[in-house]
């Protein structure tokens, strides 16, 4: 489909093109189906559409997918409300934060235990706000959702999604295994481009409502 492209920060739009590049495996493709159809089911039926990225702590994968998810959507215009949560709350991993500015996202510095991030990818768009929390925190994202679970742990250990009308796992590894290890950078931003990759994926193949 053909996209009409915002005016995404320099680097950021590098890094799109790079992941829209490269290909997606066939054994993901078919684990992301049911989240293209989820979406565009309701893109056709011109329902309101949003997906709640959900993990443990909402501190590495949960927040990638959220920030992917919403650059992606706003690259194929596809009109999209995307969230994320956990069951514990902690804060938006330095390490994490530092791999999305490597991939071209524009990040403020914010000190403090659980900072909130304003996570710029255009001078012209709102930046989306990125912090830990409880992916059922009060009035955070409005109910029916599209729960979609980023790690087993979450998954296993929170069976029932309050609001969620339908629960989608996508499991990524925690890049977090190797925090103490030379190659953390290397794996975060493999992890942050995987999930992007696969996010860009989902909605180039959205058709959008006529």
């Amino acid at each position: 489909m053909t996209s009409v492209l915002p005016n995404f920060l320099p680097a950021l739009h590098e890094t799109i093109e790079q992941v829209r590049a490269q290909p997606v495996p066939t054994a993901r493709k078919t684990l992301l189906q049911p989240l293209i159809d989820a979406i565009q089911s309701r893109v056709t039926l011109g329902q309101r559409v949003a997906l709640h990225f959900i993990c443990t702590h909402n501190s590495r994968r949960s927040q990638f997918a959220q920030i992917w998810a919403h650059t992606a959507a706003t690259y194929y215009t596809i009109p999209v409300q995307c969230y994320s949560g956990g069951i514990e709350v902690t804060a938006f991993h330095p390490f994490a934060v530092a791999a999305i500015r490597r991939n071209g996202f524009e990040v403020p510095e914010h000190p403090g235990e659980n900072p909130s991030y304003a996570v710029c990818l255009s001078d012209d768009l709102p930046p989306i706000t990125a912090y830990s929390k409880r992916y059922d925190s009060p009035n955070y994202c409005p109910s029916p959702f599209v729960a979609v679970m980023t790690c087993s742990h979450v998954d296993d250990h929170c069976p029932v999604v309050l609001g969620a009308d339908l629960r989608i796992p996508v499991y990524y590894e925690d890049p977090g295994a190797y925090d103490d290890s030379p190659e953390r950078d290397a794996r975060y931003d493999e992890r942050s481009l995987d999930i992007a990759r696969e996010l860009f994926y989902v909605f180039s193949h959205i058709q959008p409502s006529h």
